[in-house]
């Protein structure tokens, strides 16, 4: 019968072989990078997602940024899994760094909890830097499907200097889809989107968190208690919304 026979030496050698393969299994782990991909709204096309660790300062250099968002919006990247910080600059002079100044695109920071397991998609808004105050870019003009109506106060009028949030979900407790200009003097609003579907729409006068006492905010409701959604099909404008804000106590 015959047996093998191991030396000191040998055992050695297969010792360590062994934590070397243990050790690889666990590299290859903590390496594997999960995909990242997304589409920064109206669309916005040449925008960049820069990524930075969750303690770092997201005014210094980026550890990741995403080539340039292509006509319909969308990024793409790959990422380790950890926590991270995402913010959506475009400038207008076309560099990938630097401040931002007036004219220029930028996101509020997101943060992204990346898993080896599965793969992330994101749905980013960007604004326009104007001076202390922040703007939103138009839809193309090629777009033709869209929510359009007034919003007034409580006695019917007019309201001006609003903008119309457009949320995909009755909660509407996350960033809107798309965001309106500023109403006009009659209370106009149009808002384009993407797809056809079930909207529900808030006008507010501030931009960002939850409404604030002096803020004037409304939603479109039909008379309800819930908000009532308002549905668009492909190619149409749906109009005629009213939207009635009050100032929040």
């Amino acid at each position: 019968m015959n047996r093998w026979i191991f030396n000191p030496m040998t055992r050695v050698v297969l010792s360590t072989l062994v934590l070397l393969l243990v050790a690889g299994c666990g590299e290859s782990r903590e390496n594997k990078v999960s995909p990242l991909t997304g589409t920064v709204s109206v669309p916005l096309e040449g925008a960049r997602l820069y990524i930075y660790g969750e303690n770092e300062d997201i005014y210094g250099p980026a550890g990741y940024v995403s080539e340039p968002t292509g006509p319909d919006g969308s990024f793409s990247l790959s990422l380790r899994p950890g926590t991270y910080v995402g913010v959506v600059r475009k400038r207008a002079s076309g560099d990938a760094a630097g401040p931002v100044r007036i004219g220029d695109y930028r996101s509020e920071p997101v943060t992204i909890e990346v898993s080896a397991d599965r793969a992330l998609v994101l749905d980013l808004t960007a604004t326009i830097k104007v001076a202390n105050e922040k703007a939103f870019p138009a839809m193309k003009a090629g777009g033709r499907t869209g929510l359009a109506g007034r919003v007034l106060d409580v006695d019917g009028n007019p309201v001006e200097g609003v903008r119309v949030n457009v949320y995909d979900h009755i909660q509407m407790s996350e960033r809107p889809k798309y965001v309106s200009e500023r109403t006009g003097p009659d209370g106009r609003f149009l808002v384009k989107v993407r797809r056809g579907g079930t909207y529900y729409l808030a006008a507010r006068d501030r931009f960002g968190g939850p409404p604030q006492l002096g803020d004037l905010y409304g939603r479109y409701d039909e008379g309800t208690i819930d908000p009532s959604g308002a549905t668009v099909r492909k190619g149409e404008i749906t109009g005629d919304l009213e939207i009635v804000v009050h100032k929040v106590w």
